[in-house]
């Protein structure tokens, strides 16, 4: 199995170093690609969502970016333990209507030995929004 450094156990720095590959990844808005950080048996919840396994992982992500158009993300790091990482995130994208919207929301994952994210647990809300208002 392929490793996905840093390992955990987690410290400050190798934390706050996860969330910003996170990000990156997200930010690249490349299904395939950002689905590699993940376990084959990866497990998510997202908002009332339930994705199991990298090709879940693809389709999930391949529909978010075909339906919020020009996202942009920002994660921080909240908390960290051993194998596990906090994140508080917003994020902005316009729908095909162009109403643009921000997205907050909480996000708790658990790693296995190989650092790949085996569970992603996102309790997220939107916030219609101005385009005259975006912040990302």
């Amino acid at each position: 199995m392929k490793k996905k450094h840093p390992l955990p156990p987690f410290n400050a720095e190798t934390a706050a170093q996860k969330v910003q590959m996170a990000e990156d990844g997200w930010n690249s808005k490349n299904p395939e690609k950002v689905s590699m950080a993940y376990s084959p048996d990866t497990e998510w919840r997202n908002r009332n969502q339930f994705i199991k396994g990298r090709e879940g992982v693809v389709n999930f992500l391949a529909d978010k970016w075909n339906n919020e158009l020009e996202y942009k993300l920002k994660k921080e790091l909240w908390a960290f333990t051993d194998n596990k990482i906090a994140v508080r995130f917003e994020y902005e994208y316009h729908n095909k209507n162009g109403q643009w919207f921000r997205a907050y929301g909480n996000e708790n994952w658990e790693f296995d030995e190989n650092g790949l994210m085996k569970k992603r647990y996102a309790s997220i809300n939107d916030l219609a929004i101005d385009e005259k208002d975006r912040r990302l």
